[in-house]
């Protein structure tokens, strides 16, 4: 009995081995290769946030890596600032962050990059911003090249005038893009662009009278999907509907109905897309090169083949400046609204 119970002991120890073993093993083979954290500014409610959710996991999966997600739950820059910094108490191995506040975000910033942490921003914010907190580079769309770039296609369209419509005012950066449009057809934005407001039936009434005190507009820019619905609605009710230019930032069914029945010329897209995986590869190469080196990080990640397949099937380009990787400006056109419409908030 001794003996026998001697070698029952015997395989429940073996057993227990084994599987102490392969489990040991199972997570071994799961660990990540670096832990990261993406700070956004963004509050709870705003879905427009869900498709770079989608790219942080994928490029987790992708580059073998795990990377969390924190936001203030309304939006509040200060609760932001906090989440910074616990983020630097807990040294991770890269933060990701978007520049929402500049000088109120700096300082937080500072305790990252004071520890070492690679440092990487998105979104909002300058590339110039950027390079002033310490980070490896920024992950966004510059707005003034991004009008620009909207204002040199109106312009080979024989766009000599327009209207820019801007519903974020407040926001000293969204006459960027007013701006570079009208560089680009070679006017002055200040008498081209109308605080319009957010409140949709507002912005249907002040475009409106615009567009009859001003009945010689070739183009009407839009910054954003609330603006661009209440403007197709002044345009229709007006008779302008595809007899003037027409194109606007940022991607909804209402922009994705105008373009196809070809009111609205192309909306300019920032590819959200871009701003989550990007910034997440960037990180798990520099981590595993042991290195800073933008030039070397752009051309690993350009050559990889996972992040090459995500271009391709999701209809993404990037541009590449010196040191910083521009998700934009695409332009969501007839040509590709399809390919948009299949992704739309998932991967576009």
């Amino acid at each position: 009995m001794r003996l026998c119970k001697g070698k029952a002991t015997l395989r429940v120890l073996v057993a227990a081995l084994t599987l102490a073993t392969g489990f040991g093993a199972a997570s071994a083979a799961r660990a990540a290769d670096g832990h990261f954290v993406l700070i956004s500014h963004a509050p709870d409610s705003d879905s427009w946030w869900n498709t770079i959710k989608n790219a942080i996991k994928q490029a987790d999966e992708d580059f073998n890596v795990e990377t969390d997600y924190r936001n203030p739950p309304n939006g509040d820059i200060a609760d932001m600032a906090r989440l910074i910094e616990q983020a630097a108490a807990r040294n991770y191995d890269g933060v990701i962050v978007t520049i929402a506040d500049f000088d109120v975000l700096k300082s937080s910033i500072g305790k990252v990059t004071a520890k070492k942490i690679p440092l990487v921003t998105i979104n909002s914010g300058t590339e110039e911003q950027s390079a002033q907190l310490g980070a490896i580079m920024h992950v966004g769309q510059p707005e003034y090249v991004a009008g620009k770039a909207a204002g040199e296609k109106a312009k080979a369209a024989g766009v000599k005038s327009f209207l820019c419509v801007n519903h974020i005012a407040t926001n000293t950066v969204s006459f960027d893009r007013c701006r570079g449009f009208a560089e680009a057809i070679g006017v002055d934005y200040k008498t081209s662009t109308i605080d319009s407001g957010q409140d949709p039936t507002e912005i249907q009434s002040k475009v409106s009278a615009y567009l009859r005190n001003h009945p010689n507009t070739g183009a009407i820019l839009t910054l954003g999907p609330t603006p661009a619905s209440a403007t197709l609605k002044a345009v229709q009710q007006m008779g302008l509907a595809g007899k003037i230019y027409f194109c606007t930032f940022d991607f909804s069914d209402d922009i994705a109905k105008g373009i196809q029945s070809g009111t609205i010329q192309f909306a300019i897209d920032q590819q959200p897309y871009l701003q989550g995986y990007i910034p997440v590869a960037v990180l798990a190469i520099a981590k595993k090169e042991h290195t800073t080196d933008t030039a070397k990080i752009r051309q690993i990640l350009e050559a990889n083949p996972k992040f090459k397949a995500r271009l391709d099937t999701y209809g993404l380009a990037p541009s590449y400046g010196p040191k910083n990787i521009r998700s934009g400006p695409g332009f969501i056109t007839k040509a590709n609204i399809d390919k948009v419409i299949k992704y739309a908030g998932q991967y576009r």
